[in-house]
């Protein structure tokens, strides 16, 4: 698992029906460990459960970290959790920042599109833009204002920077036409917004779009495919992986401590690296550069035999 910190919950608010905002405090040091805007942290459940989630407080205040967690009537069981039970002085344990989310330093302006709880990622990169007097416009979808997460603060400080669609759709089409020089554009929501946000912007320079996945591929698609085998570097055994069994679960029970949180191929935790073979990518985290040497063992399968760096 990746670096953990003990944290106490020492605020939390209920910030829509189905979304409580908790605020954290380092319960062993005296602030968190540095973040830039988009990072997020995994949390730790009692029971084991391991969830990710946007860090949405400012990044120039270390001493507290706040995420806001969306209740999930079909979840597992986390949110509900976090909701009914994370009470002010509840202890857990958190990962240090993951940055697979961030702003560009070379843009010269940016346009952030989000849809219901995918405003998170961009609450912490808001007072970065502020702070560097960015040119940048916010796009934010919901189903109504009551589900829209932090519309009433949002609102009070963009001004006519936020652009809210309330039950109507966004063109994405329309709206990401014409790439203008050093645009960079910004995408969190639902799939079906991910996805037509991946085509309206397909003809953008390589780049220059940013895409941040709350869900991957389903579990139980997850476990199934091809048949593969892959070789272990350090001892050259041969394990095979077959059609009803994710690489992680071989690794595991092989004895490799492979980390792992979502186990949807989001966040990027169960990454092993890749010294032969073709790797079959069903991630949503990696980037092409990453895919050439790496692979998320929790979905992505191999063809033939993949020989891993462990």
């Amino acid at each position: 698992m990746k670096l953990l910190m003990a944290v106490e919950v020492v605020a939390r608010r209920q910030v829509t029906p189905r979304v409580v905002q908790l605020t954290l405090r380092p319960a062993k040091r005296a602030a968190f460990p540095a973040f830039r805007g988009g990072a997020h942290t995994i949390l730790v459940l009692p029971d084991g459960k391991r969830r990710l989630y946007s860090l949405t407080s400012d990044p120039d205040r270390p001493e507290l970290w706040q995420v806001a967690v969306l209740r999930e009537a079909a979840g597992q069981g986390g949110s509900a959790w976090l909701h009914e039970a994370a009470a002010i002085g509840t202890r857990l344990l958190a990962s240090h920042p993951q940055q697979g989310f961030a702003l560009a330093p070379e843009a010269a302006r940016h346009i952030l599109l989000a849809g219901g709880i995918g405003i998170t990622p961009f609450l912490s990169m808001l007072p970065e833009l502020r702070r560097a007097g960015a040119d940048y416009e916010v796009h934010f979808c919901a189903r109504s204002e009551a589900e829209a997460p932090f519309l009433p603060e949002l609102r009070a400080a963009l001004g006519d920077r936020l652009r809210v669609w309330i039950a109507q759709r966004l063109d994405l089409a329309r709206l990401l036409a014409c790439p203008a020089p050093g645009t960079h554009a910004y995408c969190c929501g639902p799939a079906r917004m991910v996805q037509g946000f991946a085509e309206a912007t397909a003809h953008w320079p390589a780049g220059t779009t940013h895409v941040e996945h709350f869900a991957g591929i389903p579990r139980a698609e997850a476990q199934q495919g091809e048949a593969f085998e892959v070789e272990i570097a350090s001892s050259g055994a041969i394990l095979p992986v077959p059609a009803d069994r994710s690489l992680l679960e071989v690794l595991r029970a092989a004895g490799h401590g492979v980390d792992a949180a979502c186990e949807y191929g989001a966040c990027g935790s169960c990454v092993v690296q890749v010294e032969g073979g073709e790797p079959l990518h069903r991630d949503v985290c990696l980037s092409p550069a990453a895919r050439r040497r790496s692979m998320t063992a929790c979905v992505s399968r191999g063809r033939g035999r993949l020989r891993l760096a462990l």
